[in-house]
């Protein structure tokens, strides 16, 4: 029964990750870090992006908890609940790049899901590469996606508004579903 409060923290870590996720890619990427998140959403042939130095933050803020919690760094100072906490943040990284940077945009396998959760994943970070610049858009979730038809209204509400620097001027030639 010792394993059950490390195993609530690593879990309540992996979920709130998901929170500082879209927080983050919404306020910082989209905001004063878009110089690093820019050529996330321009075409390329690069391997490394800018953009990948948000996933040595990522490591670095996993790595700091991990020694936050290690008696191995802290000695009697140490903080036991930071090795969970820093194991969260190590397995939402991992669920991250093999969702984000693995399924939507392919870079290390190549599978295109025809359905269920996977294939609403893909489509609602397809309409958040739907917009140009780093104003408005839609879905900054890495993991939780939000139903796509839902996003398309949306996109289309900030397009009307003149929230966007350019979308595609009709829906047809949005991401359809299938």
């Amino acid at each position: 029964m010792d394993w059950i409060l490390p195993a609530l923290i690593v879990i309540a870590a992996v979920i709130t990750m998901e929170w500082v996720a879209w927080a983050s890619h919404k306020y910082i990427m989209h905001g004063f870090g878009w110089a690093w998140h820019r050529d996330h959403h321009e075409p390329h042939q690069n391997t490394f992006e800018k953009n990948d130095r948000f996933a040595l933050v990522g490591a670095a803020l996993s790595i700091s908890l991990f020694a936050l919690g290690s008696p191995m760094v802290l000695g009697e100072g140490a903080w036991w609940p930071g090795t969970w906490l820093g194991l969260g943040v190590l397995i939402y990284g991992i669920i991250y790049t093999l969702v984000h940077d693995g399924l939507v945009h392919q870079r290390y396998f190549r599978w295109v899901p025809r359905s269920g959760y996977a294939k609403r994943l893909v489509q609602a970070h397809k309409l958040h590469h739907a917009t140009v610049g780093k104003e408005g858009g839609v879905s900054f979730g890495f993991v939780f996606a939000r139903d796509p038809v839902r996003l398309k209204a949306e996109l289309k509400a900030q397009r009307d508004a003149g929230l966007l620097e350019s979308l595609p001027d009709t829906p047809e030639s949005l991401p359809r579903e299938r």
